[in-house]
């Protein structure tokens, strides 16, 4: 199985645009967990992924039960991607069965969601700064995970 990206109702369309161009780009499907902070429709995304819509990969999930279930039922392992995490994302061992998961731009995910999570990551950084991007964080994260369950040589 192929590593996914699941995002945890977005806030921004540019966000879920990007890493719907990044799913593409690395063949990688995205989960993307309703309800979004934004009008969710084939034309903002268009708008937002560009020509790469066309190539993307997604599924819609109503809630995160529906999504949990469909995880559960797959066997899938979550990784979440949290600042409040202490493991470094770095120091983590990828499979193909993992779904990293990315939660809201503006409050990520509720303890609910996290308490759920198989695995817990942060990125390392300066402890005098917040946070970076979403897109910028997964697009680190999945690209250690590629690397380290060999999906890049499929691409090359």
């Amino acid at each position: 199985m192929p590593i996914e990206l699941a995002l945890y109702q977005p806030d921004i369309p540019q966000n879920t645009g990007t890493l719907l161009r990044l799913g593409a780009c690395l063949e990688t499907r995205v989960h993307i967990i309703h309800p979004t902070g934004f009008t969710f429709s084939e034309k903002t995304l268009k708008r937002t992924a560009m020509d790469y819509f066309e190539h993307a990969d997604f599924v819609e999930h109503a809630s995160f039960a529906r999504f949990e279930d469909w995880r559960r039922e797959a066997g899938r392992r979550l990784v979440l991607l949290t600042t409040k995490a202490s493991q470094s994302a770095y120091a983590v061992r990828y499979t193909g069965d993992d779904v990293l998961l990315l939660g809201r731009e503006s409050a990520g995910v509720p303890d609910a969601v996290a308490v759920l999570a198989d695995v817990r990551v942060r990125i390392p950084m300066r402890k005098d700064l917040r946070s970076i991007n979403m897109a910028l964080a997964a697009t680190l994260v999945l690209g250690e995970a590629k690397r380290q369950t060999n999906e890049f040589e499929s691409l090359t």
